[in-house]
């Protein structure tokens, strides 16, 4: 079972049930690091925090009791670097995917600091906890009039030469549009580049795509060349990139986690089998089973690869406000949320 059912006791004394998961994700709903760092570690501390289900908005209870790894999704992951000793005292393992963009001049991304500011925080990041555990995204590719597979290659090399040595990982993805109303309605009331009859044209056609994947093969080849042997993958894209040295990414990725924790016995054990370890009596675990356990998410997409978690996030509570974003319905919703917010209370918005 990939999350264990326990009891636990809430803030005011009650008594209920709660998940305890193994890998906690932090979030896709939400950029907890960049605006909800104090809250996450006031939760931890307390053992336990409360998600909303965003369909039916059941309550759930999170315990951080059996938890091993938090994979931390960030534009800004500054404001919990002080922190992250706290998960080293506690042997918590975590990594990174961190999310750096140029969309200055567009200003899709109108509350993240400067591009200078936020590559130096990479930076300073990947010095602190490793390469192995800062993962770059540039993420989504988005087409404008302006805006074209060139001119993204340009923004991807300018960045790309500045986190050379600084990340093994280069991921992906090109915009949804088409499958999120919410994204429709933002892109054309935030932005002055799409109108309700073009928004669509955000998303790069075939042609586009495949120029783009061209030209980050050959950009890949320079690096290499330069000793930057960076690996590049997509992010829940079901196009087939193989024949460009390209592959599918798992963000929640088990077998990452094999190769940067794998001095955690017991977390080995689980990436193979999906279940906590019982010790014996002289206090050995159990041989690992030579047929490992399917671990896809089935809570994610079917294009998505990432192994099972738990997400601990909140949709409509990121205040980067950024005009793509899926999880957040306006602007105007996330400011109400925004006025709710106690570090103190179970979930970021009670």
């Amino acid at each position: 079972m990939a999350s264990e059912k326990i009891t636990i006791r809430t803030d005011s004394g009650k008594i209920v049930e709660a998940t305890a998961p193994v890998i906690i994700s932090a979030s896709r709903s939400t950029d907890i690091p960049a605006f909800y760092a104090k809250w996450f570690f006031n939760r931890l501390a307390k053992g336990y925090c409360a998600w909303y289900n965003p369909f039916n908005q059941q309550k759930m209870y999170i315990s951080f009791s059996k938890c091993k790894v938090i994979v931390f999704w960030t534009k800004n992951p500054k404001p919990i670097m002080p922190f992250l000793h706290i998960l080293d005292e506690k042997g918590i393992h975590y990594y990174f995917q961190v999310t750096l963009n140029d969309y200055t001049r567009e200003g899709f991304e109108p509350n993240v600091p400067s591009i200078e500011e936020r590559i130096e925080t990479f930076k300073k990041l990947s010095d602190t906890i490793g390469k192995e555990k800062v993962i770059w995204r540039f993420d989504p590719l988005i087409i404008t009039p302006t805006i074209g597979p060139r001119e993204l290659l340009a923004r991807i090399w300018h960045i790309g030469n500045k986190l050379k040595g600084y990340t093994n990982n280069l991921v992906f993805s090109f915009v949804d549009v088409k499958a999120y109303r919410k994204v429709q309605n933002n892109l054309v009331k935030e932005t002055i580049f799409f109108t309700k009859e073009d928004v669509e044209n955000a998303e790069a056609n075939y042609t586009q795509r495949i120029e783009i994947v061209q030209g980050l093969k050959k950009i890949r080849e320079v690096w290499h060349d330069q000793g930057w042997n960076v690996e590049m993958a997509t992010c829940a894209e079901n196009i087939d990139l193989e024949s460009y040295g390209i592959e599918h990414n798992r963000c929640i990725d088990g077998e990452l986690m094999k190769r940067i924790f794998a001095d955690d016995e017991e977390l080995i054990y689980y990436l193979h089998t999906l279940k906590w370890p019982e010790r014996d009596m002289f206090g050995n675990l159990p041989p690992i089973p030579k047929k490992e356990k399917k671990v896809k998410d089935s809570g994610q997409r079917k294009i998505c690869g990432c192994m099972v978690s738990k997400d601990i996030g909140m949709y409509n509570t990121c205040r980067h406000f950024c005009v793509y974003c899926y999880a957040n319905t306006s602007k105007e919703c996330v400011l109400r949320n925004a006025e709710k917010h106690n570090e103190n209370s179970e979930s970021i918005i009670d």
